[in-house]
Formats: C-alpha cells, structure tokens, sequence
C-alpha cells in the first residue's frame, strides 16, 4: 500500500499540450464510492487496473492507495457492473520540475480539463505553471469518482 500524495488544479488553457511526453485513453468506473474507500477499474490503451483508494486527509493532499494490474478482459468484465456510466478521458503526461503533472480532458460523463501532480512529500514545494488555474485539491466536486 502507498501514499497518495497530490494537488489537483483546474486547467486555464492548452499550452500544455507543447510539452507532453505520452497520451492515454483511459475509461475508468468505480465498483464502490464509498468516501472511506473508493474501488476502481480502469482501462488505459491497452494496459488495466483495479485500484482501492483510502479516505482522503482533512485537506484532500493525502490519501492510501492500492493498485493491481489485471488483464484488460478482467478490467472489462468488472466496468459492465459498474454504474452509471463509465468515464472516457484523454490523458496528457506533462514533465515539469522534475515531477509529473497529468492533465485529463474529459469526454464523458462532463466535459472538463483537470490537472494533477504527485508529489513524494506534503510539504513539497509546487510552483505551478502558468496554464494552471485555481487549485481545487480536497473539493469532493472534482474527485472522479463524483464525476
């Protein structure tokens, strides 16, 4: 098990795609949203997951995290019990500071750029770039799994 430890922040304009490194298509569902512990399933080209997330701090920066790789066929098997509908982004890898911000446009159920970074400490020092706009870490709103 790991920690968890992210900012999220809402995405002011494109100019990051000048410095993307990879792409994903993700489609991602959850198996449960209990706020104590999230399970999802998700499906990026052609690799797969199930991921068990623990009750985020006070603040939303830190949270337990488990993950398995399983076949996409398993992956698909556990998204047709999910409900409602799946969610569908396009995930952009941006290097910035020697850390790793991912930037996720969604398609389905909303239509919404987010950005994230994992930091290795909570008090790690993140200046954030210019195309990012107001940090939204710890507003349940934004979790994917309220999408």
């Amino acid at each position: 098990m790991n920690l968890e430890i992210e900012r999220k922040f809402l995405v002011n304009n494109d100019s990051y795609l000048n410095h993307t490194t990879a792409v994903w298509e993700i489609k991602q569902a959850y198996l449960s949203k209990d706020p104590v512990r999230t399970v999802r399933v998700r499906v990026a080209n052609n690799q797969a997951w199930i991921t068990v997330k623990g009750k985020s701090s006070d603040n939303g920066l830190v949270r337990t995290e488990w993950e398995k790789e399983i076949s996409v066929k398993e992956a698909q098997e556990l998204l047709a019990l999910c409900l409602p509908h799946p969610i569908q982004k396009k995930r952009y890898i941006v290097p910035y500071q020697g850390l790793e911000i991912v930037v996720d446009v969604f398609k389905t159920p909303k239509v919404m750029t987010l950005a994230e970074v994992e930091l290795p400490t909570a008090d790690t020092v993140f200046k954030p770039p210019q195309w990012l706009g107001k940090e939204v870490t710890g507003d349940p709103a934004y979790y994917n799994s309220q999408l």
